[in-house]
């Protein structure tokens, strides 16, 4: 197992070294004071998230752990160009599965894959998007194995979250451990807002004013993500509105204010496909905007991300990635998948109903943890469910390697002690560049031994500092 701080051995590797000193000298009650501080801190802010079906806890905190999570420059900038490059190809799989489909004419992806998807959207087949991006923000889920190598476990294309999290982590690491800073060049993540503004604007419709106004679209305060809705309105200075904020006349959506109408140019939309425009998707979704999907249609408007991404996110989709960059980029990929076998191919299942104690089973759309089989911590009686859902319903599945995840120091009740993580690094797509801001959120599995980081599952965040030198 890997350890970031003291890599395979005892031997503190080089970016972790002023902070394994200032661990060494700072006294235990010291960083327990201030763990607590950031509690408290992070509660009057009102930094939560909703557990659906959790009648107990319906709002909860992340829990936040102090010691930050360091990335050298050399290695930020291998993830950087990975993440450049596969976020290319995402968009340029989305643009030909709603055009030519020459992937599709190529038999490097299955057809049932794309049109029996039920998160493929067939009001875009042949529908223009500004600038041939569909994908704007993208949050790529990054585990490390060793010194060297980084896998990508997740692709997020539809509306990825936990931004929020990235800002206030490092706003409450700046109060709190100023001393720790001055030991390290940490390259900011404060400008967030500002890229992310600007990627919105570059991509308005051609009919936009030269400033475009731009909103933030939520499904309102129950959604468990409301809080960071409401942060990144707030950090955009754009306003944050509900569907019943807008209106569409004439293909064009309007946003109601106390001064009449106003036009609305792009819009960051916080909500699922189904939800966005009665007329077309859900009928019975009070959440979106009558009209909405005719006025993109007509190209008076930009959504952000566009609708249909999904179809390059699911987990089938995923273990094709590496063929999808080299189709469209003619390149090898910088940064690997996570060896996957797909459950819908007869051979891959055999071989994993021979090896389901040995294997990480997902569910093909699942998110946030659930709906996973984690071989080698399972129980007999799980693994033997799994065993029936898989026969039943094998397309639904795809199975991996239980990864050793790296480890980072950490916080605990016990004192600090490793424990595994990921990364989410969030990726802009505008009409000129990508930006990405150097970092992104951390996700810490706190209980011993466990790989599961996802905060509805127990995990937690961390700061990450990637070093400026």
């Amino acid at each position: 197992m890997f350890d970031e701080m003291r890599g395979s051995g005892d031997a503190v590797r080089p970016a972790y070294a002023e902070l394994s000193q200032w661990l060494a000298e700072v006294k235990p009650d010291v960083l327990d004071f201030r763990r607590r501080e950031a509690e408290l801190l992070f509660r009057r802010i009102g930094i939560t998230f909703a557990v659906y079906g959790d009648p107990e806890a319906q709002e909860r905190l992340i829990p936040f752990d102090v010691i930050p999570r360091i990335i050298a420059a050399k290695e930020w900038e291998t993830l950087r160009r990975g993440l450049e490059q596969r976020v290319k190809a995402i968009n340029a799989y989305i643009k030909d599965v709603y055009g030519r489909r020459e992937i599709l004419k190529a038999g490097l992806v299955p057809e049932d894959l794309v049109f029996q998807n039920p998160v493929f959207r067939p009001e875009m087949n042949g529908q223009k998007v500004p600038h041939d991006i569909y994908v704007h923000i993208a949050g790529i889920d990054i585990v490390r194995l060793d010194a060297d190598t980084f896998y990508v476990l997740e692709d997020n294309a539809r509306t990825p979250s936990g931004v929020s999290y990235m800002l206030e982590n490092r706003e409450i690491m700046l109060r709190l451990f100023p001393e720790l800073f001055s030991r390290y060049r940490v390259a900011p993540v404060e400008n967030y807002p500002d890229e992310l503004l600007e990627t919105l604007k570059s991509v308005a419709p051609p009919s936009a004013s030269s400033e475009p106004n731009v909103v933030l679209l939520t499904p309102g305060v129950y959604n468990s993500a409301y809080y960071e809705h409401s942060f990144l309105a707030d950090k955009l200075g754009i306003e944050l509105v509900e569907g019943r904020d807008l209106v569409v006349k004439s293909d064009v959506v309007y946003m109601r204010t106390t001064e009449g109408l106003k036009r609305v140019d792009v819009i960051y939309r916080r909500i699922d496909d189904d939800f966005l425009d009665p007329l077309v998707f859900r009928p019975d979704s009070g959440l979106g905007v009558p009209g909405l999907m005719s006025a993109y249609q007509a190209g008076s408007v930009t959504l952000a991300n566009a609708v249909g991404t999904g179809i390059a996110d699911d987990k089938a989709v995923y273990s094709y990635m590496p063929e999808i960059v080299k189709f469209y980029l003619g390149e090898e990929p910088l940064l690997k998948n996570v060896p996957t076998w797909r459950c819908r191919e007869d051979e891959h299942l055999a071989y994993v109903l021979d090896h389901l104690e040995e294997l990480v089973v997902k569910e093909v759309h699942g998110s946030g943890g659930y709906g996973m089989l984690i071989g080698p911590k399972a129980d007999k009686a799980s693994i033997a469910a799994f065993r029936a859902k898989l026969k039943s319903d094998p397309k639904n599945f795809i199975a991996q390697p239980t990864l050793a995840l790296s480890t980072c120091p950490t916080c605990v009740d016990e004192g600090i002690a490793p424990r595994h993580v990921d990364l989410r690094p969030f990726v802009l797509s505008g009409r000129t560049r990508t930006r990405i801001v150097p970092g992104g959120l951390t996700r810490v599995a706190l209980k011993k031994g466990s790989l599961v980081v996802n905060s509805s599952q127990g995990g937690g965040t961390k700061d990450t500092w990637v070093l400026d030198n």
